[in-house]
């Protein structure tokens, strides 16, 4: 029997009507925000099957965002880790720097549909806020991005990209002052404005419909790099790897292939270590609980509440993860991982050495762990998502580790 036949229809049975990933997703929304939310997916599914907005939002993807992106055979880097062919999906080279403004273009032109007049929403490595300020220049919309005063210093390039496209950039100065806190502060802000705003979250996560919206809208980069991937080579890859943080890049990226005999990798931030506040690999350690109204697997205490993360990747450091994810983690047919930051830091530089591409650290992420897979495949090919380019961490990764050539003889590569 084929173990991929239950997934043949997997697209159109998840997530249930009600917004469930099996025992994940769902939607806990104090009560002025249900009307506001079931706003949302009313028009959203409305408009998703449209011929209209499907075309407008094709010519958009082609012609504004420059896709189709490329896939890349990383020759030299494979030929140096041994016979396993490391392919790359050039997400860096969407516009805006990730793949974050596929799913930002499409919220805006729902947001259009809708006729709200401002986007918001919260950003850690700045990414999605760059994104979502770009969408928002692009329909003549206000908009808002909420950020962590630590990922504001330390993604200062995203900050002053999204000010010169005429975002407002706000500070939280609460908790950690990272991601988990934007989203928080994020909600608040919408709770004000919900009748003229909508809420673009950053993620394939938050409550219903949004884990749907952003996964369908993310799609495009799976199912480009299955159809591009069978042209260049004649056959499907052996494993597809992404990085998983809330999870928008990697469900976007597995989901055209879950039907195939193919292996999915995810792969989890472990930071410093396995000690709690060290890392934000929450499928690894987490369990099942209710953050920012969604039921999935947290990073969180006996009590219940979030407990703190870290990742040297600031759009990773999220003490939860899309229930998409923590679904297809219990079903099995995705296999979770994790790499450390030094593993993460290595991917980085060996892609810019031995390619001449600089990656996200998000995406180092995602690269480490298919590094991690050609060691251990002594033949065979694996597909990389690398999600998003490294302009924004050049000054960070500088300041830490150099330019590289300490580091690389440091670890005798």
């Amino acid at each position: 029997m084929n173990p991929y036949h239950d997934y043949e229809n997997y697209l159109k049975e998840y997530p249930t009507p009600d917004g469930r990933f099996g025992e994940y997703g769902g939607a806990y929304l104090p009560p002025e925000l249900e009307v506001a939310f079931a706003e949302i997916d009313e028009a959203y599914e409305t408009i998703c099957h449209s011929a209209q907005f499907i075309s407008e939002l094709r010519r958009i993807r082609k012609d504004f965002q420059g896709r189709p992106t490329p896939i890349y055979h990383c020759e030299r880097l494979s030929r140096q880790l041994g016979q396993c062919q490391i392919y790359v999906k050039r997400e860096d080279l969407n516009h805006t720097g990730a793949h974050k403004l596929n799913h930002c273009m499409g919220e805006g032109l729902l947001a259009k549909y809708m006729g709200k007049k401002k986007l918001i929403a919260e950003t850690g490595a700045g990414q999605h806020g760059v994104a979502l300020a770009t969408a928002a220049a692009y329909f003549g919309m206000e908009c808002d991005i909420y950020m962590g005063e630590v990922d504001i210093a330390k993604q200062a390039p995203n900050v002053t990209r999204m000010k010169m496209l005429g975002a407002r950039v706000i500070p939280v100065s609460t908790g950690l002052k990272t991601l988990k806190e934007a989203v928080d502060a994020a909600f608040e802000g919408y709770m004000k404005e919900y009748k003229t705003a909508i809420y673009c979250i950053g993620s394939a996560l938050g409550p219903h419909p949004f884990p749907k919206i952003v996964r369908d809208f993310q799609l495009i980069v799976g199912q480009e790099a299955r159809e591009q991937f069978v042209s260049m080579t004649g056959m499907l890859p052996d494993a597809v790897c992404a990085c998983v943080g809330g999870g928008s890049n990697s469900i976007g990226m597995f989901l055209p292939f879950v039907a195939d005999p193919v292996e999915l990798i995810g792969v989890e931030p472990m930071g410093r270590g396995s000690k709690a506040g060290d890392h934000a690999a929450t499928i690894t350690y987490g369990s099942k609980g209710i953050l920012h109204g969604f039921d999935s697997l947290l990073l969180q205490d006996e009590k219940g509440a979030p407990l703190p993360v870290y990742s040297i990747a600031s759009g990773l450091d999220y003490p939860g993860v899309g229930p998409e994810h923590a679904f297809l983690h219990d079903s099995g047919r995705v296999h979770y991982t994790y790499v450390t930051d030094e593993e993460a830091v290595e991917a980085f530089f060996l892609l810019s050495r031995m390619e001449g591409i600089i990656p996200a650290l998000e995406s180092s992420h995602g690269l480490a762990g298919g590094i991690q897979y050609a060691k251990e495949h002594k033949t065979g090919s694996i597909l990389v998502n690398l999600s998003g380019r490294g302009d924004k961490d050049v000054d960070y990764i500088e300041e830490h580790y150099g330019c590289g050539d300490e580091f690389l003889a440091k670890h005798h590569i």
